[in-house]
């Protein structure tokens, strides 16, 4: 194995302190914001991590102003504190006015977006050398994460699951029945501000790799793309936590091997082809899988007719088992008899004694006599 990753020039890779540090940063990011961003999907609010990543912004900046330096710690806090207060600001909207979610969610995103650039703006005209970098946190600059921070998000990010893993069943509840949840006691109100104060956390964790403008599909696209695959919600938070984690390798590795390409985008882009890929092939909800089904359908109901169709014919001869001409079964009927007629041959309802002539077996017409007293009673 090594011998292999070395002629494709990957063991120097694998073996770099900085990649390595870079691939475990991105992946544990991946891996929190697709457990976390599943609750956010399922509850049908996927702006508000594009909301809370954005009102983040300034809190970064205002942190920096405020300790004139840019630890790690300093930077989360005060990401976190303008994270729930823009959570905070969207729900007092939605509570005390008539605008609905979706809108407060815009103008907080907007507002507090604009605040944080002009923050950023002032802060560039600071004579200050630790100013350099802070605009980083825009789009995100996964090359500078520092062993340091690795360590926060691993250990912020562990301490962050602990709380899910207790109210799992609680959690749970409340999303797929709140009322049932509330009527069972569970404190539903405190428990959305802990999973909102959680999913703050998680963002902010992930704004020096992807960026305040990229963090929301860092949310959003594992569970999406995951949603597609299951209905359970334990495999769901599973897949999106597998997806999370195998994008940010493939995109850390590609901007490795390609220079002057930023991590985050990369791992955005990677992100976005998981979920096509799964739109489009996952067996339940997938595209290809509801056009088969379509199809199926379609051919259920033309055999269903041409069932229904043959012992309207048999009732001229007063023989239900007479052979009746194609061309007379296409005259009646609707779309192409002779794929219906042989969809029915496979089930053991019609047979084919002679030529183009078909008719009922005896399983044929108990099944069409049953399709006409389904339709008598609906």
């Amino acid at each position: 194995l090594i011998s292999i990753l070395s002629y494709f020039n990957m063991w120097a890779w694998l073996t770099d302190y900085s990649f390595v540090l870079v691939v475990s940063g991105a992946s544990l990011i991946g891996l929190f914001s697709g457990v976390f961003g599943s609750f956010i999907v399922l509850k049908q609010q996927s702006l508000l991590g594009d909301s809370i990543a954005h009102a983040a912004l300034p809190g970064i900046a205002l942190a920096f102003l405020v300790v004139q330096m840019k630890h790690p710690l300093v930077i989360l806090v005060g990401a976190c504190m303008f994270g729930i207060l823009g959570a905070v600001v969207i729900s007092t909207v939605v509570h005390l006015s008539h605008l609905k979610e979706d809108s407060a969610m815009g103008i907080v995103l907007s507002v507090f977006f604009g605040f944080g650039i002009f923050l950023l703006t002032i802060i560039q005209r600071l004579p200050i050398s630790q100013k350099s970098g802070l605009d980083t946190y825009l789009f995100g600059r996964a090359a500078t994460l520092l062993k340091m921070d690795v360590m926060v998000i691993a250990v912020v990010g562990c301490l962050a699951l602990v709380p899910l893993f207790m109210f799992w069943k609680e959690w749970k509840m409340m999303i797929f029945d709140r009322d049932f949840a509330r009527a069972n006691g569970i404190p539903v109100f405190w428990l959305d501000l802990l999973l909102i104060g959680l999913i703050v956390v998680v963002i902010v964790l992930g704004l020096q790799t992807v960026g305040v403008v990229l963090m929301s599909a860092m949310i959003i696209a594992p569970a999406a793309a995951a949603r597609q695959w299951t209905d359970s919600l334990n495999w769901m938070v599973a897949l999106s936590g597998v997806f999370g984690v195998t994008s940010s390798v493939i995109g850390t590795t590609i901007s490795s091997i390609y220079s002057h390409m930023s991590t985050g985008p990369v791992i955005v882009v990677i992100i976005s082809c998981i979920v096509i890929v799964s739109l489009v092939v996952a067996p339940k909800r997938g595209i290809l899988a509801g056009v088969w089904r379509r199809y199926l359908n379609q051919r259920n109901i033309q055999g269903q007719a041409m069932l229904v169709n043959m012992t309207l014919f048999a009732e001229i001869p007063k023989d239900p088992f007479h052979a009746h001409d194609i061309a007379a079964l296409t005259a009646i009927g609707r779309g192409p008899a002779r794929r219906a007629l042989l969809a029915l041959k496979k089930q053991g309802w019609v047979t084919n004694p002679d030529g183009d002539f078909w008719a009922l077996t005896a399983d044929g017409l108990l099944e069409a006599r049953r399709i006409q007293e389904d339709t008598l009673e609906t």
